[in-house]
């Protein structure tokens, strides 16, 4: 169990480090969302051309 928690402590330190402000941090999992989104619509051989989520760009 304690080895859980360090790895999970571990996980969100180099999360939460990889970018500045909370925008940063929306952004990443906004980009992380439109990955997973592009890759599952290549396996499924669907086309489903650019960002029609309204999420604002900083």
């Amino acid at each position: 169990m304690k080895a859980l928690l360090l790895l999970a402590a571990a996980a969100a330190g180099l999360l939460l480090s990889s970018c500045n402000t909370a925008i940063g941090f929306g952004r990443d999992l906004r980009l992380l969302g439109q990955g997973m989104e592009t890759s599952a619509n290549k396996s499924q051989g669907g086309g489903g051309g650019g960002d029609q989520s309204g999420a604002p760009v900083y």
